[in-house]
């Protein structure tokens, strides 16, 4: 076959009016294609160069006097189906000879094809089909192989698109067209499916890595078209099960190429509110996606590679969502989609495609808070799913894992290294070595590594790598990457041992502070305005506006000891700070009064904050205006009504929450009164109830067996016991009962409580035996009285 298969490309007609060997290539590749067999492309590989070139001359000149003859249709066809396969069906094809064989030599093939298509009137014609195909091709070529993006011939093709079709009346034309509930099947034309579908296909391959200039920005094209997009996917997301196969693929690519345009250049996420007119509209965006990712029947057809129209189409959707999860504010809203979770669950359990799961994952990490995350119980799937890519990607040469680049894969984990369970997963997989190693490459690790290295079994697992202990020292002090030092100052600061018994510094500045404000710097203008009231109001106050240089941590430290209280803003960007979390915490171990104020609308703590702040009452500088607000920070402020472990009682006040809830589990506020003074006397559910009282949840949840007298025991145990073999235990049998890390700060709140609690027993029995004594006395007198008498 292969002798054959050059004598008939070497004899290619270069008239329409010859015929000679055409049918029989058109059987050769047909045959192939039903084969596949990679020797194939190897033995002809010059040949194949020969028709691929032709096939492009033949599209770039004259075309009509081809394509009205049938065989040549065929056999154009044959070779469109071939380059399909060529991307996806031969992974041990070298992608340079892909590349060779796809793309183009000649810039003017390019300019040729685009003045017959810009010359043609007709909406059905079929020159305009076949041109479809083969830009289509290229754009799959180009999705799965980026490092071909910046072609010259890409750049040619996606500037026709951008300037003549995408930017022109007739495409708002389409998308008003397409905006109908019941869509008549003759406006899907060759032409409106080459602007719906090929154009936009195109310019989301090119866009979604492309870092140069582009003619157009994102806000330019959403400007453009994005009121009449979202009509239509509002739209038809209400009316899937009516969708044709052509509204499906014109659907699909519209979404992915806004997707594009919310994802500028790969690294840069675009600030998405400024790409919707509305927050409201930007929801409704994102119920659409909601609706279409939640259609069952899509399932069934998506496949291991990107192929079928709902492979991509979920895809898209799924990148859409987490685009916008972890650039803009609506968190809230994602969780207000009580189905959602379960839905990404399912995706994420279910489908073939690595991407797609990997989303589906991402998305479940970024709106879901951490009770909700060990409700699912996903984190061990989630983790294994992620350290399985992560490191095939690592040791891949080109750094990705089936198309998907090393740096996505950090910048998803990013935030799910923030959350505990997924830290506690990483320390039992042993996989913080994985992150040293690419640590070299990717700034973004110590970022990652600093969240982790919250959770003990990390710290250990880190401070066992000496040559890694080394190299922070050394970046701690000699790199001049002011950002790069901070992390590593986060991170050695997370390896001491302990903060608690730390030595006060003596500063050179002596100043000491009422109020100490703890932001993060995204939330600076009304945290700078809020500065300066409590100022006007003769409060001596700290705040870093200049974001601390040289050793952070130290400076932070220093803040802390010289102040009496720390104002807490809390917001999601706060939470996931980890720069804010040591701040905090170390506040909190210092015995801070902490006063916590809301900055950002819908906003619920979870994690490891709402662990710090329990039940405290905080301030909503949403709900009020921002003077009245003011007015209750103060009152806050100046209360003095302390309670001996520096933590605000729960109390009544007008204009505050009294409870802090997660969004999922309520916290319930109990009342004490029923529960003994004499913490002997405690039963089991009195021990299960006082530590609900004081939101200790993790801990009601390990010593659910435990009465009064075992909590003693339990207190002594911890005291007297070898410290190491204590913590051990107590972490196994936490993760077991929890699925959670052990709380170090949990564990030390709960021993001075319990402290606190016996000695308020022994004080009580006291007072009880004077009494007692008194009262004996009396009846002795009384008694010694009536003899007397008598």
């Amino acid at each position: 076959m292969k002798n054959n298969f050059e004598q008939l490309i070497d004899v290619l007609p270069l008239s329409s009016s010859f015929t000679f060997g055409i049918c029989e290539v058109t059987t050769i590749l047909e045959r192939q294609n039903n084969d596949l067999f990679s020797s194939f492309i190897s033995e002809s590989y010059q040949s194949l160069l020969k028709l691929e070139s032709w096939a492009w001359k033949v599209l770039s000149k004259d075309s009509y006097q081809w394509i009205n003859q049938p065989n040549y249709l065929t056999l154009l066809y044959a070779v469109a189906h071939f380059n399909k396969n060529l991307i996806y069906a031969y992974e041990d094809i070298d992608d340079g000879i892909k590349a060779n064989l796809l793309l183009p030599k000649d810039l003017e093939l390019i300019n040729d094809i685009f003045e017959q298509i810009n010359r043609n009137k007709e909406e059905n014609d079929s020159f305009i089909h076949i041109v479809s195909l083969w830009f289509d091709n290229l754009s799959f070529f180009v999705y799965e192989h980026p490092q071909y993006e910046t072609s010259p011939i890409m750049s040619l093709v996606n500037e026709y698109f951008r300037r003549d079709y995408l930017m022109a009346e007739q495409f708002l034309v389409y998308l008003v067209q397409l905006q109908q509930t019941k869509l008549p099947q003759s406006i899907f034309t060759y032409k409106q499916l080459f602007c719906m579908r090929t154009c936009t296909f195109s310019l989301n391959s090119y866009l979604t890595s492309k870092s140069q200039e582009f003619p157009s920005t994102p806000r330019e094209i959403m400007q453009y078209i994005g009121n009449d997009f979202v009509q239509v996917v509002d739209i038809h997301s209400h009316l899937i099960d009516m969708w044709s196969e052509q509204l499906l693929t014109c659907l699909t690519h519209l979404i992915g190429f806004v997707s594009a345009c919310c994802s500028w250049g790969g690294d840069k996420i675009t600030p998405i509110n400024s790409l919707f007119s509305s927050e409201t509209i930007l929801c409704s965006y994102i119920s659409a996606l909601i609706r279409i990712i939640s259609y069952k029947p899509f399932y069934e057809r998506i496949q291991a590679q990107w192929t079928t129209n709902e492979t991509i189409l979920m895809d898209f959707c799924l990148f859409s969502l987490k685009n916008i999860a972890q650039a803009q504010n609506l968190i809230w809203f994602f969780r207000s989609k009580v189905s959602l979770p379960n839905t990404l669950l399912y995706i994420a359990e279910l489908s073939v495609h690595d991407k797609i799961c990997l989303r589906a994952y991402v998305i479940l990490g970024e709106i879901l808070c951490n009770e909700r995350l060990k409700d699912l119980q996903i984190t061990a799937n989630l983790s294994q799913f992620f350290y399985d890519m992560l490191e095939q990607a690592w040791r891949h040469p080109t750094k990705r894992y089936k198309q998907i680049p090393i740096g996505q894969f950090l910048r998803s984990f990013s935030t799910l290294s923030k959350i505990d369970a997924i830290q506690q997963k990483t320390a039992d997989l042993h996989k913080i070595s994985i992150f040293i190693e690419m640590s070299d490459e990717y700034p973004i690790v110590f970022d990652i590594l600093w969240a982790l290295s919250f959770n003990q079994d990390i710290q250990q697992q880190l401070r066992s790598n000496t040559m890694f202990m080394s190299k922070l020292v050394h970046l701690a002090k000699e790199c001049d990457n002011e950002k790069m030092r901070k992390m590593t100052h986060g991170i050695l600061w997370n390896l001491e041992s302990t903060h608690q018994d730390r030595p006060l510094t003596e500063p050179l500045d002596k100043t000491t502070f009422d109020i100490m404000i703890s932001y993060s710097h995204k939330d600076e203008g009304i945290c700078k305005q809020i500065y300066e009231e409590l100022v006007k109001a003769g409060l001596r106050v700290w705040i870093d506006f200049d974001q601390m240089h040289g050793n952070v941590m130290d400076a932070m430290a220093q803040a802390i000891e010289r102040s009496n209280m720390i104002i807490i803003c809390m917001s999601e960007q706060y939470r996931r700070s980890n720069y804010c979390r040591a701040e905090a915490h170390y506040a909190f171990q210092r015995e801070l009064k902490i006063v916590p104020i809301l900055l950002q609308e819908h906003y619920q703590p979870d994690g490891w904050l709402l662990f710090l702040i329990g039940q405290l009452l905080y301030v909503d500088f949403v709900k009020h205006d921002f003077a009245r607000a003011i007015e209750l920070l103060l009152d806050e402020i100046r209360a003095d009504e302390f309670s001996e472990s520096s933590v605000t009682p729960l109390r009544s006040r007008t204009g505050t929450v009294a409870v802090l809830c997660n969004a999922q589990t309520p916290m319930k506020t109990l009342s004490p009164s029923n529960i003994p003074r004499n913490i002997q006397d405690w039963t089991k559910a009195n021990v299960h109830d006082w530590l609900l009282e004081h939101n200790l949840m993790q801990m009601s949840q390990v010593l659910i067996n435990c009465d009064g007298h075992g909590l003693i025991h339990f207190s002594d145990y911890l005291k007297n016991g070898e410290t190491k073999q204590v913590l051990n235990l107590l972490q196994e049998e936490s993760y077991r009962i929890t699925n959670e890390s052990l709380s170090l700060v949990e564990l030390s709140y709960l021993q001075s409580l319990i402290e606190k609690q016996k000695h308020a027993s022994e004080r009580s029995f006291c007072r009880r035996f004077r009494r007692d004594n008194r009262n004996t006395t009396r009846r002795k007198k009384s008694l010694l009285s009536c003899c007397r008498l008598m």
